[in-house]
C-alpha cells in the first residue's frame, strides 16, 4: 500500500501515534481487566494479555522514538545537521535501543528463544559487510537488524518497501539514515538505487539485501519458478524446484551490491523457527510462540567472491541451495 506523502505523515500519522500512546496508557488498567477477561474463553495460555502488553510496549516505543527524533530534529538546527556523522550515530543508536527493547519484551512475553550460529563477531571487526538474508517469517528483518546493530556494532544500509513508512518512527528515522524506500517491483530503478546505497562502505557498514525480494510462501515459490521459465531459464527454474524452503534469488540487486562494493565480504544469513507463521491469523492461533528462532551466519571473504555476472548467479545459486538444506536440517531439530 503506498503511504500517504511525507507531509501527511509529518503533520498527521507521527501526532496521532502520540496521541493514541497516551489515550491508551491511560486507560491501561481498563484495557488489562478486559484482556484478562477474555483470556479463559479464547484457546491459548493468556493470549489476550500477552498481544496487549506487546502491542502497548510497541505503542510506547514508537513515540518515545518520536519524540527523540523532534528533539534531535531541533538540536541539529532544525534538520540543517541532522544527516551529519555525530547526528547518524546518535540515530544509530536510537535505533539500537528501541530494537533492543523490543526484542528483549517479545523473548520474554511471547516464549522466544534465539540461537545464534556462525562464525565469531570478531571475525567482522574493521570490515565492510554485504549481507544477504533469507526472508521469512514475522519480524525476521527486525531480528537482523537488532543483530547488526547491538551484537554486531554495525550501521546498517538497507533497501525497504516504501509501504514500511505508515509507521512513523521508522518512517521518520530511516528516512534519516543512508535508507531507500521504494515502490513495488524492482528493475533497473532497484538496482540503481541498490548500487548507491553499497558504495563506499566503512569499516562498521552492512549493506543489507533480501535477494528473494519478499516472504517466503508456496505461492510465491511456485510463481517465481514460473517466471524463471517464461524468461527461458530452465536450469534455473530446475535448481529453483529442488528447493523448497526458498524463493528463486533475483540476482539483479545482488550483481549492484557486488559491483559497488567489491572490497566489502559477504554474509549469508538464514533463520528458521517462525517461517511456518504467514498472517496474523497464524501468529495469534500459536499464541504463545513457545518456539527456538535459529539464525545461521556464513561469512565469505571479498577475495572469494566471483566476478563475472554469470559466475555470480551460479554462486547465489549454490549458496541458496545451501540455506535451503540448513532449513531442512534445522527443522528436525526438537
Amino acid at each position: 500500500m503506498t503511504p500517504p506523502p511525507r507531509w501527511v505523515r509529518r503533520t498527521m500519522l507521527a501526532p496521532a501515534v502520540v496521541l493514541m500512546t497516551v489515550a491508551v496508557v491511560t486507560t491501561l488498567p481498563m484495557w488489562l481487566l478486559l484482556a484478562a477477561a477474555l483470556s479463559p474463553f479464547l484457546p491459548g495460555r493468556w493470549r489476550p494479555l500477552r498481544v496487549l502488553w506487546v502491542a502497548v510496549v510497541a505503542m510506547v516505543l514508537d513515540s518515545v522514538v518520536l519524540v527523540v527524533l523532534f528533539v534531535l530534529w531541533l538540536v541539529s538546527g532544525f534538520g540543517l545537521l541532522v544527516r551529519s556523522p555525530p547526528f547518524q550515530y546518535l540515530h544509530y543508536r536510537l535505533v539500537g535501543w528501541y530494537l533492543q527493547v523490543l526484542y528483549g519484551e517479545a523473548v520474554r512475553v511471547l516464549r522466544l528463544k534465539v540461537e545464534v550460529e556462525g562464525p565469531d563477531p570478531d571475525e567482522y571487526l574493521d570490515r565492510p559487510l554485504l549481507v544477504f538474508c533469507r526472508h521469512a517469517g514475522p519480524g525476521d528483518s527486525f531480528l537482523l537488524v537488532h543483530a547488526l546493530v547491538n551484537w554486531y556494532a554495525r550501521e546498517p544500509r538497507i533497501v525497504l518497501t516504501a509501504a514500511l513508512q505508515w509507521d512513523p518512527a521508522l518512517d521518520v528515522v530511516l528516512n534519516r539514515l543512508p535508507t531507500r524506500f521504494l515502490p513495488a517491483g524492482g528493475g533497473a530503478q532497484l538496482q540503481r538505487r541498490i548500487g548507491e546505497l553499497a558504495t563506499a562502505l566503512d569499516h562498521n557498514d552492512a549493506f543489507v539485501i533480501f535477494p528473494e525480494g519478499g516472504n517466503f510462501t508456496e505461492r510465491r515459490r511456485l510463481a517465481g519458478i514460473k517466471r524463471l521459465r517464461a524468461r527461458g531459464l530452465e536450469r534455473m527454474a530446475r535448481r529453483s524446484e529442488a528447493m523448497r524452503h526458498v524463493l528463486p534469488p533475483r540476482p539483479g540487486g545482488v550483481h549492484a551490491a557486488l559491483a559497488a562494493a567489491p572490497e566489502a565480504d559477504v554474509v549469508f544469513v538464514a533463520h528458521s523457527g517462525l517461517d511456518h507463521l504467514y498472517t496474523v491469523a497464524d501468529i495469534w492461533r500459536e499464541l504463545p510462540l513457545d518456539a527456538t528462532v535459529r539464525m545461521r551466519w556464513w561469512r565469505v571473504p571479498a577475495a572469494d567472491v566471483p566476478s563475472g555476472e554469470e559466475d555470480q548467479v551460479e554462486w547465489l545459486y549454490q549458496w541458496w541451495a545451501k540455506i535451503d538444506h540448513w532449513i531442512e536440517e534445522t527443522r528436525r531439530l526438537p
